[in-house]
């Protein structure tokens, strides 16, 4: 039965996460959210609250600019959730600043780095071992 109520919970974050994603584009005016993207939705098991998870054009203002500006469309974006979600309970909206593009440009750059550790010391063992075999060959 769990499996069931996740499911279910699932098809509402990903309703709530379309939802979401076309009032903030076209139904708010505030331009503190004007370029936001909403990466994704978690609902309890109970439907009640919905995490949503955002990013911003701008996302070195966030916390400044882009945050108070979701928080203080979070009723009206509720309400309209409301009018067009066949739900008994509207969720409560909780926004979160999603952090996994950051993550994943700083896993790609440690990556990056080990990478060409890796190759210049590859180039250095393998220039050395040409000069050992050339030193070799005409001793």
């Amino acid at each position: 039965m769990a499996k069931a109520n996740s499911s279910r919970a699932t098809r509402v974050a990903d309703q709530i996460r379309m939802e979401v994603a076309e009032i903030l584009s076209r139904k708010t005016k505030d331009p503190r959210i004007q370029f936001v993207t909403v990466t994704g939705v978690k609902m309890t098991a109970d439907l009640k609250i919905a995490r949503i998870y955002v990013t911003a054009l701008d996302q070195a203002h966030f916390d400044q600019v882009t945050g108070p500006g979701l928080k203080s469309a979070v009723g009206f974006i509720r309400s309209e959730l409301g009018r067009r979600l066949n739900l008994r309970y509207t969720p409560e909206i909780v926004f979160y600043r999603d952090t996994s593009a950051e993550y994943g440009n700083r896993i790609e750059k440690l990556l990056d780095s080990l990478h060409e550790e890796s190759g210049d010391s590859a180039d250095t063992e393998a220039s050395s071992s040409l000069l050992n075999k050339r030193e070799s060959m005409e001793g």
